[in-house]
């Protein structure tokens, strides 16, 4: 009990029954990381997970400890959408369906992030700063959807990704 009253942080609604969010860790850094599931009906069909003024699909990095004007935290400066006018600020990375479990790396600070596959299979992704991990336009290797795939943009691949013939779900962590 740190004496301090709680607080909402952040409320995010729900598009669907599933993929509404998974694992929350703070960093080296200081700052508190959050996986957000795509929110959506199977297959994304709306582009939630490649839209950036969505929070969904996403893996998002705030400050607790400070406070922006009408915010119940702040936004770390060298997020890659800070004072960005198209896109929110929290969002550290994009593409995710479903990134149920992570971990940080307490040395380097590498965020190891296990996102749960559509019907191919599972991946893990060493996740960066601004980076686009594919979904739906991607799952794993492969390309799963051109619906909401942008031509010239680039899309960051798996370190490892399964088939599901291999096992039935990967929700690695620590």
């Amino acid at each position: 009990d740190s004496g301090q009253p709680s607080r909402r942080l952040l409320k995010i609604g729900s598009g669907a029954e599933h993929h509404n969010g998974g694992c929350i860790e703070f960093g080296p850094d200081g700052f508190l990381y959050l996986g957000m599931g795509d929110s959506a009906p199977n297959f994304d069909p709306q582009g939630y997970a490649q839209d950036l003024r969505l929070l969904y699909g996403k893996m998002l990095r705030i400050d607790v400890d400070r406070r922006d004007p009408g915010l119940q935290y702040a936004i770390p400066p060298d997020n890659p959408f800070a004072g960005g006018q198209d896109a929110r600020p929290e969002i550290w990375a994009l593409g995710l369906r479903e990134p149920w479990r992570f971990s940080l790396d307490p040395v380097t600070g590498d965020l190891w992030v296990a996102d749960l596959g559509q019907e191919r299979g599972d991946e893990i992704d060493l996740v960066r700063r601004g980076e686009n991990y594919g979904w739906n336009a991607f799952e794993g290797f492969e390309l799963f959807s051109k619906a909401h795939r942008k031509e010239g943009a680039a899309y960051a691949s798996p370190v490892f990704a399964s088939r599901r013939k291999h096992g039935t779900t990967m929700i690695g962590g620590r």
